[in-house]
């Protein structure tokens, strides 16, 4: 888990010329560009050729850029792992990751690559990914593997297990329940999965609401539209960082100085308090 926001992550397919010019104009916070889901199987080696070439081409950005590359397993996989290791990226996000070794191998590519430099995440779409969450995790968190993120998948999980029905987000959300506290153990930071209908703006507002409630810490994203609404639920509001600042400075007044648990304004405020308002401060600055 780093201090980088990743509210907004905007998905580009990588055959979109356009869009990915325009990318690195947006307020998304990252851009993820895709080999993989909106990519035709018959278009796979056209959208690595444009991958290269809007590499070779981009102006530099300050903006975090991931590539998603095809599943290793897949015929594509390790010629778009060699193609992304020739770009950069901030990150390679491996689909459908279910195993550790999965990691594993992917580091090792990237490593031999000459692509170090880059983290790795992960894509957590299948129940068998929910079922080894743990080990997936504590492999991911070691700092020769280094993966960053967890990506849900909530699309393919839908299709794996065939869910549906006016319930079926509450189901999801809570089969990723344990992705999400697994992150949070191993100081990985966790996206939520993308919202379908983006003419459906209080329909996609209402479920970034219940993404940060639930504790994701950004929302995967399928059009510019829906950056800037992604931005402010998953950013600190106003009223908590005043809230943050007035903890650090009753905990920093020199009457304080040493004390575990202090009053302010009629509440008591414990050390663990002044932490997590030390943290969203930092994470309002980053923003």
């Amino acid at each position: 888990m780093t201090n980088k926001p990743r509210r907004s992550v905007l998905y580009v397919p990588a055959t979109n010329a356009k869009a990915l010019a325009k990318a690195g104009t947006l307020a998304c916070d990252t851009v993820i560009v895709d080999l993989e889901d909106s990519v035709a199987p018959e278009a796979k080696a056209e959208a690595r050729d444009a991958l290269v070439a809007h590499f070779a081409n981009a102006p530099a950005s300050q903006k975090e850029t991931v590539i998603r590359v095809n599943a290793l397993e897949t015929g594509w996989g390790a010629a778009d792992l060699a193609a992304a290791a020739s770009c950069h990226p901030d990150a390679v996000l491996l689909p459908k990751v279910e195993t550790a070794d999965q990691l594993r191998s992917a580091r090792a590519m990237l490593d031999e690559a000459g692509a170090s430099d880059a983290s790795l995440w992960a894509m957590i779409e299948t129940p068998l990914a929910i079922v080894n969450i743990k080990e997936i995790c504590a492999v991911g968190s070691r700092s020769d593997i280094r993966l960053q993120c967890l990506v849900a998948g909530t699309n393919d999980l839908a299709k794996e297990t065939v869910l549906a029905g006016s319930r079926a987000r509450l189901t999801m959300v809570e089969w990723l329940a344990p992705a999400v506290i697994h992150a949070k153990a191993f100081l990985i930071d966790i996206l939520d999965g993308v919202y379908n209908d983006f003419r459906d703006v209080d329909g996609f507002a209402a479920e970034c609401r219940e993404g940060a409630e639930r504790g994701f810490d950004g929302k995967t994203l399928i059009h510019p539209s829906q950056i800037d609404v992604a931005n402010e639920v998953f950013s600190p509001s106003q009223k908590a960082i005043e809230n943050a600042r007035a903890i650090v400075a009753a905990f920093d007044h020199p009457d304080n100085a040493g004390r575990g648990v202090i009053s302010l304004e009629g509440k008591m405020v414990e050390r663990l308090h002044l932490e997590m308002a030390q943290r969203l401060l930092v994470k309002a600055a980053s923003v």
